[in-house]
């Protein structure tokens, strides 16, 4: 069975994302996003039938988006994916929104980019269809960058591939896009929803994007300024930005994980001290440490906060085990089984190290117990 042409990045393991492009371009218009997303997520970015280097005979005339959505199910079977996050732009988004409407089960969030839930009616795909079977796409890829950018503006590669996608499937798909509509549908769309419009979108204005908004329970819209048609490749970091904040719970969740660790007193420290120079740290810590690895079940907190504490004895982090002493408390450890931990470290990390450490560990459950500990014991 042949399969849509696409391109894979980031930690097999890691929850997958699939991204969508827009009709007449291919995976490349995600080339400045899909990298930064691959960091966090299994990052699928696919090719239309006719584009890049999917086969020109996946669909035919006559094609609908729900033709195009069969095939994106199909590459996520092939590559094992049962449930994804997934954005698309255009035609992708309206992938998207088909398959968050008729294959709800699939999809676990949802982000739909400069599309609609109908392309102003059949006549003007009809017409384009017509003419590019006739002529071919050399004469409509001349106005690409009015169509996709504001003026001044261009990506040659996705004008490009433009002028190379095969004409009968670029006009399949704008047989897709004429027979596309799905507002009587959008409030069954169950899956958390992001929209995101280019405000100098002339193809699919902010308003197109706002009925779907309106519609689709609980859904969320951002505008991006200056952006047109083509967002992830004009103004790839804003889009990027509301990527992140839409499909990384990991970041929201890792908050959460670090004040019940480390305490409100000392997250709310860190944030008043946060800088724009500091923010992306502060950030990375909440996304990787707090979001993934301490969410992580396989460990419980408690042996997190004895690995943790080995580790800062081993680095000689004085400051950071003071931290995570107060954190092994939190978690549940005793003062005794934080010493065990400690006299072990005398063995793999030094006695020197362990002395520090008994020393700092010994200042920081002294503080917790107060000054009056002793009458109290």
């Amino acid at each position: 069975m042949k399969l849509l042409d696409h391109c894979a990045e980031g930690p097999a393991s890691a929850p997958p994302l699939l991204l969508g492009p827009s009709l007449g371009t291919s995976y490349a218009l995600w080339d400045k996003v899909a990298p930064e997303l691959s960091i966090t997520h299994r990052v699928v970015r696919w090719n239309l039938p006719g584009h890049g280097g999917s086969a020109a005979d996946l669909i035919g005339a006559g094609a609908t988006v729900g033709d195009l959505a069969g095939l994106v199910l199909a590459l996520a079977d092939s590559l094992g994916i049962e449930r994804f996050a997934y954005a698309g732009v255009s035609l992708g988004g309206a992938v998207g929104l088909h398959l968050a409407v008729h294959h709800p089960q699939r999809v676990g969030s949802l982000a739909v980019i400069c599309s609609s839930a109908h392309f102003n009616g059949s006549k003007p795909w009809e017409e384009r269809a017509a003419l590019v079977r006739r002529e071919g796409l050399a004469g409509l890829a001349e106005s690409a960058n009015s169509r996709w950018f504001t003026p001044g503006f261009t990506v040659p590669e996705l004008v490009r591939d433009h002028r190379d996608a095969d004409p009968g499937s670029y006009a399949a798909c704008c047989d897709a896009l004429a027979a596309f509509d799905l507002r009587d549908r959008l409030a069954e769309i169950s899956s958390p929803t992001l929209l995101i419009a280019g405000r100098e979108d002339p193809a699919t204005p902010p308003v197109h994007l706002r009925e779907i908004a309106d519609a689709v329970p609980g859904a969320a819209l951002v505008e991006i300024p200056g952006a047109s048609h083509l967002a992830p490749a004009q103004c790839p970091q804003a889009v990027l930005t509301a990527l992140r904040a839409h499909f990384d719970g990991g970041a929201r969740r890792g908050m959460e994980v670090r004040r019940e660790v480390l305490g409100d007193a000392h997250v709310d420290r860190a944030q008043a001290r946060q800088t724009p120079f500091t923010a992306r740290f502060q950030d990375f810590i909440s996304r990787y440490a707090w979001g993934e690895i301490w969410t992580d079940p396989t460990l419980t907190r408690r042996e997190r906060s004895m690995i943790t504490l080995t580790a800062l004895v081993a680095h000689g982090h004085y400051d950071e085990l003071a931290m995570h002493v107060r954190a092994a408390r939190r978690n549940g450890l005793t003062p005794e089984e934080i010493g065990a931990v400690l006299l072990q470290t005398a063995v793999y990390c030094g006695v020197p190290a362990a002395n520090a450490a008994f020393a700092t560990a010994q200042r920081v459950l002294a503080e917790e117990a107060g000054p009056d500990a002793g009458a109290r014991g």
